[in-house]
């Protein structure tokens, strides 16, 4: 990478890639997730505190973070390095939890919150308080050269653990601190390998180490290395040694050490050799960790689909035995089958309309005066049976919608995070009774449509809009019915509609009628559909999120290769 700057293709594309990573939906608990959600967050993390920070300041101090393991002594070694005592030790555990970032006063403006780390709050208070980052400034460290001391890597405490993970991910070197007496735990080891598959640039520092043990640990601990990619790691020895009044290693026990960063501070060339094998390991590492993130959007959206596919098998089964049920006779029963038998008579069906004319003329004729007519009183029946239908439907849909989601991990976490699911919404009474009131008035609105010019007929005058809507509503309740529905007297709506209409026109009717009140149930029961829906992503969004982590990786990639091949072009 040039000397000075990075080239804005790659600020752009690692730009973007911070952006969608981020961006990248992972709402649903689908197998998995927390590893990749992590993931993400580790990306992000590493882009925002160190890689874009890094590449925009090429010529910033080389920070050097100091990591390993509990009790190997990483604060000793750091106020030794330094020269004087700078960050606490101690032996109550955990220790380092305000980790301390040493430079030289005229560097200070390097490590504001606005150039690395920007979410750790800045202190110069000394404590272990809360989580932060402590800057402690003296003329003993060379300029262009910082070092920060890190929490134990495997400490009981996990935000101190995560704190590490963090500081590390931040490191342009990384100063590996181990004992003979923990060398070979696995958690370091972790570390170690995954700064190896990131290319990282590490110093390992065997601590405490008496002379018995030192050639056969060290040699051990150099195979260990080897086998694990990190053959070209310097490895330093601190022998065990007191410390002096101010808690100091022997300048001797530390001097190849000190020597060793002392040069790099001093050579911009080897400083930059550095920070540009860190961070275009970092950078190659972060564009194939993107991938999982991408990959698990497919997880996502089966999720959502799947999701998405119960909910809709659940409300048309209802809407299917709602349209049934508003056709088999199911509802001329009770309340509206004893008005509609109060409202015909309850004796034999007619032979003839025509001989009943009068009869039932002078049921409607009331209604001419204000009355409260007998078909008024169907016509209330019946709402309320249809609204107490869509009401029971409406519930259902959401109880099995809800029992449906809960048998996944994904959709049971949203029932647990979004409660009242399973049943309907507050106020879906008031809305299936404007549903039915509205469908009412359609169907006596398609009754005067149709009979505009039969209103001087006399079957028309004998019936009116109201007693032909009533009978209409009832011929669409029961006609997939027996003919023994509503007490026998179903049939007899048919017959005074093919009356007045004829057949064929009656025919058009009930389809109409029918079909309207599906239409308007299946509006209604969609709004209550939405509430599930709603805690989805569209799975045409996430696949926009997954091709746009995609081609950001892409073209990071890209960018990483030139600048790559300029930097190897310079040095030969």
């Amino acid at each position: 990478m040039p000397s000075d700057h990075a080239s804005a293709e790659l600020l752009a594309g690692l730009s973007s890639l911070l952006v969608t990573v981020r961006d990248a939906d992972l709402n649903l608990d689908v197998q998995g997730v927390d590893d990749v959600r992590r993931t993400r967050a580790e990306i992000a993390d590493q882009l925002s505190d160190y890689v874009l920070p890094r590449l925009v300041q090429l010529e910033a101090p080389l920070l050097a973070v100091v990591g390993g393991s509990t009790g190997a002594g990483k604060s000793t070694l750091v106020n030794s390095l330094v020269g004087e005592p700078v960050t606490e030790s101690g032996v109550l555990r955990p220790t380092t939890r305000s980790p301390v970032l040493v430079h030289h006063p005229d560097d200070a403006e390097w490590f504001q919150p606005d150039r690395i780390l920007p979410d750790l709050e800045r202190t110069l208070v000394v404590g272990n308080d809360s989580y932060g980052l402590r800057l402690a400034s003296t003329t003993k460290i060379p300029q262009g050269l910082a070092i920060l001391d890190a929490p134990d890597v495997d400490s009981i405490d996990q935000g101190n653990r995560e704190l590490a993970a963090q500081l590390l991910a931040a490191a342009d070197l990384w100063l590996f601190v181990t004992s003979a007496a923990r060398y070979a735990d696995q958690v370091p080891w972790d570390y170690l390998r995954q700064a190896a598959e990131r290319s990282t640039s590490v110093a390992v520092v065997l601590d405490r180490t008496s002379d018995d043990a030192v050639l056969e640990v060290r040699g051990h601990l150099a195979r260990m290395m080897t086998s694990r990619g990190l053959s070209d790691s310097p490895l330093f020895t601190v022998p065990e040694a007191g410390l002096d009044a101010d808690g100091l290693l022997p300048a001797e026990a530390v001097a190849p050490m000190v020597g060793w960063l002392h040069e790099l501070a001093a050579d911009p060339k080897a400083r930059h050799m550095v920070v540009n094998r860190t961070l275009d390991g970092a950078v190659r590492h972060l564009v194939m960790r993107t991938h999982d993130v991408a990959d698990a959007l497919d997880e996502q959206i089966a999720a959502i689909e799947q999701l998405r596919d119960e909910a809709q098998k659940t409300q048309q089964a209802s809407l299917d035995e709602f349209e049934a049920q508003t056709s088999d006779g199911t509802l001329l029963h009770g309340e509206i089958a004893a008005s509609w038998r109060e409202f015909v008579g309850t004796g034999e069906l007619l032979k003839s309309v025509e001989d009943k004319v009068s009869r039932i003329r002078g049921r409607f004729v009331e209604g001419m005066t204000g009355k409260r007519t007998r078909s008024n009183e169907v016509v209330d029946a019946i709402e309320s049976g249809v609204r107490l239908l869509v009401v029971e439907h409406a519930e259902s849909t959401a109880e099995k919608t809800a029992r449906a989601w809960g048998a996944t991990p994904a959709g049971r976490h949203l029932l647990d995070t979004n409660r009242g699911l399973e049943r309907a919404s507050t106020d879906l009474r008031v809305k299936a009774d404007r549903v039915v009131h509205d469908w009412r008035q359609a169907v006596l609105e398609l009754v005067r449509t149709e009979g505009a010019d039969k209103r001087m007929t006399a079957r028309f005058l004998a019936f009116g809009v109201n007693g032909i809507a009533v009978a209409l509503m009832v011929t669409v309740f029961s006609r997939s019915a027996e003919p023994t529905a509503g007490g026998g007297t179903a049939a007899l709506g048919r017959e005074l509609l093919d009356a007045v209409f004829g057949d064929e026109v009656v025919d058009g009717l009930v389809d109409q009628a029918q079909a309207d009140l599906t239409s308007r149930v299946t509006t209604l029961f969609a709004a209550e559909q939405k509430r599930f829906f709603t805690l989805l992503a569209s799975p045409d969004d996430l696949l926009a999120q997954q091709a746009a982590v995609r081609e950001s990786a892409r073209q990071t990639e890209y960018a990483r290769h030139v600048e790559f091949l300029n930097e190897e072009e310079k040095k030969t």
